[in-house]
């Protein structure tokens, strides 16, 4: 068989299997298809019978909602409009009362206007019918009603002012014979269970030097070594001629001390020079503090008055270097709490407190160099800012009678300060002071009427009026020492008290002829 043939018949072969094969893939594929359309139309049927489904269970949730909210405002509107409701008669019916009311107050003024006419009217006629008993008192009388008035007002002071003189001289009598005894024998035992030393002391201190060479080196060149201390310290140095002494003087103590410390210091030292003085001077302000510290330690030791904030132990530390016309602020503290609460526990008092008062009552003097105002408001201010006791602010207040005292530990601690203060060679004072406070009590008796003559004795203790026996009688003595006596409390300060004594003398003198 030729190749060709061969060759033809197996392309004819090929064409009719390729033809057939391709009429199976056809058939095939067009049933897949068909599937395909099949699966899609049913997702597409379920997918928009489910979406219908959920439509209409949404719609219906809708529905329900709506009704819901219909039923709930709905309910609401009914309560409310049932609440609108009460609320109307409420308002209806307090207009009904109101109304009554005003009714009520209306008939009510009507009354009263028509009282207040008839009492006016009666006022009126008694007014008329006073007039007319004046007129005829006056007549028969034959005084006006001033002058029977003055007359009457004459008597009854004159009767008052026996009555007061005697009512005073009663209380003063009973007064002493029941407290007299007693006050002498708690002064006298608070006095003997508490016996202080008082060592007076001056704004200077006076150093010694081993030799009068050591002034030129204190000084210094040019006085380099003296401006130095000076202006480390703020004390003012007197060297003169006093031989082997300088002298350190400044009105703060805690300056003082620091000063005469540092200059012992470089004395013991040798080297005297600028820089050294600066070194010198700190070292003793460190131990000028380490002292204040024990002092204030150790003067709350003694007194038992623990728990006290550790800024008020200091400040007591430096009342050690503090001192009131010539006496120790510190030890008059220290004894003043002694005595105060010696005399509480006579008297059923409060022990602690009034010690604690005692202790703390002159606590404004440790900075009044430093502060404006008073040491009693200072050491209240104190008091106050470190929390202690409202009742040992008030005495420390009331100490000096800047406010009156109501408690009685205030009181004995005033009793205290006066005890301690008075006290033979506690306290001193300066000439110039001294004749002034003299001068000055005897202006104060002066200055009321019926004085002849006054003396202040006793060094300013007791004050010796002599009345006009003519202008005041013996009831007029009392009075006139009372008023004495306030007038110095208010106008003057003094340690410890002044007696007043007004005397009066009458003589009668006649001469046989």
């Amino acid at each position: 068989m030729p190749v060709i043939a061969v060759i033809l018949i197996a392309l004819a072969t090929c064409a009719v299997g390729a033809g057939a094969g391709f009429m199976y893939r056809k058939q095939v594929t067009e049933q897949k298809i068909g599937r395909a359309e099949q699966y899609a139309t049913d997702l597409l049927n379920d997918a928009t019978r489910k979406a219908e489904e959920q439509r209409k269970e949404k719609i219906l949730e809708a529905k329900e909602e709506v009704l819901r909210l219909k039923t709930d405002l709905d309910r609401e509107i009914h309560d409310r409009r049932a609440e609108q409701q009460r609320s109307e008669r409420r308002v209806a019916q307090r207009e009904e009362t109101l109304d009554k009311k005003l009714d009520n107050l209306e008939k009510r003024e009507e009354r009263i206007n028509q009282k207040s006419e008839e009492i006016q009217a009666a006022l009126d006629e008694a007014e008329r019918l006073k007039s007319m008993q004046s007129t005829e008192l006056e007549r028969i009388a034959g005084i006006t009603a001033d002058e029977a008035t003055q007359i009457i007002i004459s008597r009854v002071q004159k009767e008052a002012y026996h009555d007061a003189a005697a009512f005073v001289r009663d209380i003063e009598l009973k007064a002493r014979e029941e407290g007299d005894k007693k006050a002498r024998n708690i002064i006298a035992s608070a006095i003997q269970r508490c016996a202080s030393d008082h060592v007076a002391e001056s704004t200077v201190s006076v150093i010694s030097l081993p030799n009068d060479d050591m002034k030129g080196r204190i000084i210094g060149r040019e006085g380099r070594n003296i401006r130095a201390l000076e202006t480390a310290t703020g004390v003012d140095l007197i060297i003169d001629d006093t031989p082997e002494a300088i002298i350190v003087s400044a009105f703060d103590p805690i300056r003082r001390e620091t000063a005469r410390l540092a200059i012992e210091k470089l004395l013991q030292d040798g080297r005297i020079h600028p820089a050294r003085i600066e070194e010198m001077v700190e070292k003793a302000k460190r131990d000028v503090e380490e002292a204040v510290k024990e002092a204030g330690e150790q003067a709350v030791f003694e007194t038992g008055q623990h728990g006290l904030h550790p800024e008020i132990v200091r400040l007591l530390g430096r009342m050690k270097y503090r001192t009131s016309y010539g006496q120790n602020v510190l030890k008059h503290s220290i004894e003043v709490s002694h005595l105060a609460g010696l005399m509480a526990a006579e008297v059923g008092a409060d022990v602690q407190i009034a010690k604690r008062a005692g202790l703390l009552h002159d606590l404004g003097k440790a900075v009044d160099h430093e502060q404006e105002g008073t040491h009693v408001s200072l050491g209240a201010e104190l008091a106050r800012k470190y929390r202690e006791h409202p009742d040992v602010i008030h005495a420390i207040l009331a100490h000096h009678n800047d406010v009156d005292p109501t408690t009685v530990e205030a009181v004995l601690v005033q009793a205290a300060d006066a005890i301690s203060a008075a006290r033979p060679g506690a306290r001193r004072e300066s000439l110039e002071n001294y004749i002034k406070r003299l001068t000055k009590l005897e202006e104060i008796a002066n200055s009321f009427q019926g004085v002849e003559k006054t003396y202040a004795i006793q060094s300013g203790r007791e004050v010796r009026i002599l009345v006009k026996p003519d202008d005041v009688n013996d009831d007029g003595t009392r009075i006139l020492a009372k008023e004495v006596a306030k007038r110095i409390e208010k106008e003057m300060e003094f340690p410890g008290q002044i007696r007043v004594n007004v005397i009066r003398e009458t003589r009668s003198v006649e001469y046989a002829k």
